[in-house]
């Protein structure tokens, strides 16, 4: 059975940054694009960073130039580096694997940001 399961969600301040992890037992996580989505209250999910089993990266418009996807494929991971958080990034972050029909989601990791 394929997991995704995120980590290192938590409290920080404006400003501040968290790094979020998602381990995921796939057994060709190299071929899979990895993306991170959110979801805060009330609000639809949206995509929030991808990266291509190449490594090529996008991101949403709100996040651009403060948050980093990057991937390890020798450890079947992916990362999201979030940095000057900001309070409207407050969200349930979840993390997604595609690859033709395969389509897995994990269970996700909470951020909040506040004073």
């Amino acid at each position: 059975q394929v997991q995704l399961v995120e980590s290192g969600g938590g409290l920080v301040q404006p400003g501040g940054s968290l790094r979020l992890s998602c381990a995921a037992s796939l057994s060709i996580f190299s071929r899979y694009a990895m993306a991170w989505y959110r979801q805060a209250p009330g609000k639809q999910r949206e995509l929030v960073a991808s990266i291509t089993s190449r490594g090529s990266t996008a991101y949403a418009s709100s996040v651009k130039g403060r948050f980093t996807i990057s991937r390890d494929n020798a450890k079947n991971t992916v990362f999201l580096q979030m940095d000057s958080l900001k309070p409207e990034d407050t969200a349930v972050y979840l993390c997604h694997a595609g690859l033709f029909s395969d389509d897995y989601w994990g269970q996700g990791t909470q951020v909040t940001v506040s004073s």
